[in-house]
């Protein structure tokens, strides 16, 4: 494994025969850790890149970012520095914001960075949200719908350090999301995949078309099983639509 200088992202599987890369950006309290289930199904010669927002996990002493636009602006920065490969970026729940507005970056100061973007678990950018009202709610009622989520919540609650260490950088991403706005009109120049998880019950399959105005090139959502946290348990899946993404990019 390998971070950049400034520890915005982690590269889990590098290597000089690495022939395309799939940038990965985590959900609200997530890490980078968060897609380890992607990194051990990669198949050989796709690079696994983890975004780190600050305030947690190695950048635990930076001070939170509460601005989607700023973690977007980091992450951009530190990604352009990467070397060339077709890449392909995968944001879920809050990260599918976070990519959304990274990519649209990218096209302004590195036209043709990005080949594909995959936006996983998450209401399209112009789409209302109410986590203006979860940033104020109590560590019981958070560690509820954290329970109710199911997969990486589980997980996260069985391990009670763990959860400490996260409550705070779950609050930030909350106040984040319910501050962010975008650009009237905003949309990506790349081909748009909207996965969401058929039991999702905060962004299931009849929030998928909502991202249709997202973009100017190709458009298609999947469903597949499993409720918020659906990517655990369809990582080779996922990552067999990456890989064609990259290989055999779909027409307009």
């Amino acid at each position: 494994m390998s971070t950049d200088a400034r520890g915005w992202t982690m590269s889990f599987n590098p290597g000089r025969d690495a022939r395309f890369r799939l940038v990965c950006f985590p959900h609200a309290g997530g890490s980078a850790g968060s897609f380890f289930p992607l990194v051990r199904a990669a198949p050989p010669g796709l690079e696994v890149v983890g975004v780190q927002y600050p305030g947690r996990q190695w950048r635990r002493t930076e001070p939170a970012v509460t601005d989607i636009h700023a973690l977007a602006r980091g992450a951009a920065d530190a990604l352009l520095a990467e070397r060339d490969l077709p890449t392909a970026v995968l944001g879920h729940s809050m990260g599918a914001l976070v990519a959304f507005e990274t990519v649209r970056l990218w096209q302004q100061e590195r036209p043709g960075a990005v080949g594909h973007l995959f936006a996983s678990g998450s209401r399209a950018p112009s789409r209302p949200r109410e986590e203006d009202r979860r940033a104020r709610w109590t560590d019981e009622r958070i560690i509820a719908e954290l329970r109710a989520l199911g997969g990486t919540g589980d997980r996260l609650i069985s391990d009670r350090e763990a959860l400490q260490q996260a409550l705070p950088a779950l609050r930030d991403d909350y106040r984040a999301l319910a501050a962010y706005r975008p650009s009237p009109g905003a949309r990506v120049k790349v081909p748009l995949t909207v996965l969401v998880g058929r039991e999702d019950p905060k962004a299931g399959p009849e929030h998928a078309a909502h991202w249709r105005p997202h973009t100017d090139a190709a458009f298609e959502f999947r469903v597949l099983p499993g409720g918020h946290f659906f990517l655990d348990e369809n990582a080779a899946e996922l990552l067999d639509l990456v890989q064609f993404s990259l290989v055999m990019p779909p027409h307009p």
